[in-house]
C-alpha cells in the first residue's frame, strides 16, 4: 500500500508540473494546449519516467531515507529522465511537438515538486509511532541483522519494542505473554523451531487469538531483507516453502525465453560479429570463450561468452573468482582482463553469446549464476544448502547479482546464496522483470 501511494504521489507530481508549465507559458490557453498537444505525448513520457524511478530503486521502501544516498539516487534518476524525454521527443515526430522551453520549464518544476514531495514522504513515514510494535525472540545473527534494518528503516512500519532470548521464552511462556502486554506489542517474531515447543505453542496461540501477529523469524527476515537467512532454515524449510513453487510459471517462462533469446540473437548478430572481430584484433586467442559450468540438477554444460581475459589467465592459478583475483592483485580490476574485455564486462556485453545457451535450455535470463564444477565442489563442502541453488536453471543475471557485489570471499558466497534461495522461493514474472530492469541499471551505475 505504501508503494502504491508513493507511485500515485509521483504521478500527481508529474501532472502538476505539466499543468504549472502550461499555465506559465500559455496562461488562459493552457487547457487547449494540454488536450490538443501535450497530454498524450507527455503521458507516454511519464510512463517511461516511472519505470526509470523503479529501476533506480525509488520504490524500494528500505532505501527511502532523507540522506545523501537518497538525494544522489533521485538526482541521477531525474537526469536520466530528462535525457529520456529529450531523446523521445526529438526522435518521434509523430508526437507533433518538439518542446524546448516547455521541456526545460517542466523538468525544473518537476524536480522541485518531486524533491519536496519525496522528502516530505520520507520524513512522514520515518516519524511517529510505528504501527507494528514487535517483541523479538532470538539472539542469533539473523535476529540482529533484521533488527538493524528495522532500526535504520522506520518507513517499513516496524519497531522492536523488546527482546527475549529463546531460552527464556521456552522456559517461561507466561512471561512472554506478559512481556507482550507490558510493551504494548501487537507482533511477536519467533524462531520457527520454538513454535513446536510444547509449552510455548499454547501461549503463542493465546496471543494470536487476542489479535497479536505471530511471525516466524525467517519470514520476518525475508520481508525486510529480501533474502532468506541460512542460520534459520533446515531441510524441512525447503520441503515446506520451495517444493511445488512456480510449477505453472516455469514452463511458461521457458517458452517465452526460447522465443526471446532466438529473436534477440538474430537481431544482435551484426553487433556480435563486430565484437568478435575486435576481440581477435586486440588480443591473441579465440573470440568465444567456452567454459564448463554446473546447471540445473547438477548437470554440467558449456557456457559461451566473449573472451575478455588473456588466454593464459588461469595457467598458474587455476579457477578463480574475478573479484578475488582483483583483490589479490590490490586492484579494483581483475588484472587478467584485457583492455577491450574490461569494456565488455562493464557493459555485460561479454554475455551476449549466452543467448545460445538460453535457446539450448542450459540457462534462463534470470536465475542463480552458474559456477564452475571445481568451485561448486569446494563451496558445497563449506556452505550448507549450497547445492539447493541447482534446483532450477541458472541465469544470465540473478536476484543475488543485483543485490550483492561480486564474490571475493566465502561470506560473499553465503550472502548471495541467501538471495538465491529467496529467488528460488519467490520466483515469478514480477521478480524476473524487476531483476532484468535492475540489471540494466547496473550497466550505468556500479553495483554495490
Amino acid at each position: 500500500m505504501k508503494t502504491f501511494l508513493l507511485f500515485l504521489g509521483d504521478l500527481a507530481a508529474l501532472y502538476a508540473a505539466l499543468l504549472a508549465t502550461l499555465l506559465l507559458r500559455y496562461g488562459g490557453g493552457w487547457y487547449f494546449q494540454l488536450i490538443h498537444y501535450h497530454l498524450a505525448p507527455f503521458t507516454i513520457i511519464f510512463a517511461a519516467w516511472l519505470v526509470v524511478f523503479f529501476i533506480a530503486g525509488l520504490y524500494d521502501l528500505r532505501r527511502l531515507r532523507n540522506n545523501l544516498d537518497f538525494l544522489k539516487t533521485l538526482s541521477l534518476a531525474l537526469v536520466a529522465n530528462a535525457a529520456v524525454a529529450v531523446i523521445v521527443f526529438y526522435l518521434v515526430p509523430a508526437f507533433g511537438i518538439a518542446p524546448k522551453t516547455n521541456l526545460v520549464i517542466f523538468i525544473v518544476f518537476f524536480a522541485v515538486i518531486e524533491t519536496l514531495w519525496r522528502r516530505a514522504w520520507n520524513r512522514a513515514t520515518a516519524s511517529g509511532e510505528a504501527p507494528n510494535r514487535a517483541i523479538l525472540v532470538g539472539t542469533g545473527p539473523a535476529a540482529a541483522e533484521a533488527e538493524l534494518m528495522v532500526a535504520e528503516s522506520p518507513q517499513l512500519g516496524y519497531a522492536i519494542a523488546g527482546h527475549m532470548s529463546e531460552e527464556d521464552a521456552a522456559r517461561a511462556p507466561a512471561a512472554l505473554e506478559a512481556f507482550v502486554r507490558e510493551n504494548g506489542a501487537n507482533t511477536v517474531i519467533v524462531p520457527r523451531e520454538l513454535k513446536r515447543k510444547a509449552g510455548l505453542a499454547p501461549a503463542l496461540y493465546r496471543l494470536f487469538g487476542a489479535g497479536t501477529a505471530v511471525i516466524d523469524l525467517d519470514s520476518f527476515y525475508e520481508l525486510v531483507m529480501r533474502k532468506v537467512p541460512l542460520s534459520e532454515v533446515e531441510e524441512t524449510w525447503f520441503l515446506e516453502n520451495v517444493e511445488g513453487t512456480a510449477r505453472f510459471y516455469d514452463p511458461l517462462k521457458r517458452a517465452f525465453e526460447f522465443a526471446a533469446a532466438l529473436a534477440l540473437g538474430i537481431v544482435l548478430l551484426p553487433l556480435e560479429l563486430l565484437f568478435a572481430l575486435l576481440i581477435v584484433a586486440t588480443s591473441r586467442g579465440p573470440a568465444i570463450y567456452r567454459q564448463r559450468r554446473t546447471g540445473s540438477r547438477g548437470r554440467e554444460f558449456t557456457l559461451y561468452k566473449f573472451r575478455s581475459m588473456r588466454t593464459d589467465a588461469e595457467a598458474a592459478t587455476g579457477a578463480q573468482w574475478s573479484g578475488a583475483a582483483a583483490a589479490a592483485a590490490g586492484s579494483a580490476h581483475d588484472p587478467r582482463v584485457t583492455a577491450f574485455g574490461r569494456i565488455l564486462r562493464a557493459s555485460h556485453l561479454d554475455e551476449l553469446p549466452q543467448l545460445w545457451n538460453i535457446v539450448r535450455g542450459d540457462l534462463s535470463f534470470v536465475g542463480p549464476r552458474p559456477e564452475r564444477p571445481e568451485i561448486v565442489a569446494k563451496l558445497a563442502a563449506e556452505i550448507p544448502f549450497y547445492n539447493i541453488r541447482h534446483l532450477i536453471k541458472p541465469g544470465v543475471t540473478g536476484w543475488a547479482q543485483i543485490n550483492h557485489r561480486a564474490d571475493r570471499t566465502l561470506e560473499d558466497v553465503r550472502q548471495k546464496l541467501q538471495y538465491d534461495i529467496y529467488y528460488l522461493k519467490n520466483r515469478s514474472l514480477i521478480l524476473d522483470l524487476t531483476t532484468i530492469l535492475k540489471t540494466a541499471k547496473s550497466v550505468f551505475v556500479n553495483p554495490k
